[in-house]
């Protein structure tokens, strides 16, 4: 029998290319302004859900506070989504109209990915 690792041994032996895996499309988590939802309940979930310092999740509670719409995270689509519900559902809990979105992330170019 002819050894395969023997390149003068006259078997041919078929090599396969890998497969280019491709990053998963990321999600924008946005946070919107409301004139209702305490700026303390959204520092919470910016430290609970979002996993931010206290001193980066009070940074993005005042940006959303002072221009209407901040970025939570960038995430995975199920992520996002997941994140979402999450929030949705604290907020309902305690009677708050706090509304997220999602949006995916723009590449180098500016293009949406």
């Amino acid at each position: 029998m002819a050894d395969p690792f023997d390149p003068d041994s006259g078997v041919i032996t078929e090599t396969r290319s890998e497969k280019k895996v491709q990053r998963p499309r990321m999600y924008r988590v946005l946070l919107h302004n409301d004139d209702y939802t305490t700026r303390e309940f959204v520092v919470e979930v910016l430290k609970s859900v979002f996993r931010h310092t206290d001193a980066e999740a009070v940074r993005v509670m005042l940006h959303v506070h002072y221009n209407g719409v901040g970025v939570a995270g960038v995430f995975t689509r199920e992520v996002a989504e997941t994140k979402i519900a999450i929030v949705e559902r604290l907020a309902k809990e305690r009677e708050y109209p706090l509304r997220l979105s999602m949006e995916p992330e723009e590449d180098d170019d500016g293009d949406k990915k």
